[in-house]
């Protein structure tokens, strides 16, 4: 028996997800986005090549963390200029841009490779219930 491997693939077999946030845990939820990004969830799944989906995520600003990670956890950006470092709390994050935190979690959880770049990119975060990916008529997960 021989093993085929995917070498590229057609944007026409590539799915569209919708996944509502609202109520989940964090950590959970991004091991599961990540893996659809990175088509793990496929037999087709080859390390090297594109092979994931679409995922537009929904109700961004409602995900549940566990513990003290409210007033704990923070995010550090850097600007590059002297004194340019900002660091925020996850509740001063979910205040001005919820969609980042979803973002960041997913990021840490994909292959640290260029390939990586282009997985992301196939993820759209939506803060409230519309999005505007009606067309691509995406299919509801339950997680």
């Amino acid at each position: 028996m021989s093993t085929t491997l995917v070498t590229q693939r057609k944007p026409s077999e590539q799915k569209w997800y919708l996944i509502d946030a609202e109520g989940q845990i964090l950590g959970r939820l991004a091991v599961k986005i990540a893996n659809i990004l990175r088509g793990r969830n496929k037999p087709i799944y080859t390390a090297h090549c594109d092979t994931g989906d679409y995922v537009v995520v929904i109700n961004a600003e409602k995900i549940k963390v566990t513990g003290q990670k409210e007033q704990d956890k923070t995010y550090a950006t850097y600007s590059g200029y002297q004194s340019g470092l900002h660091v925020r709390n996850l509740h001063e994050l979910r205040e001005r841009h919820p969609e980042l935190i979803l973002m960041n979690a997913v990021r840490g959880m994909m292959p640290k490779n260029n390939l990586s770049r282009f997985m992301l990119k196939k993820l759209r975060i939506c803060v409230g219930k519309e999005h505007p990916y009606k067309a691509q008529s995406p299919i509801a997960l339950e997680i």
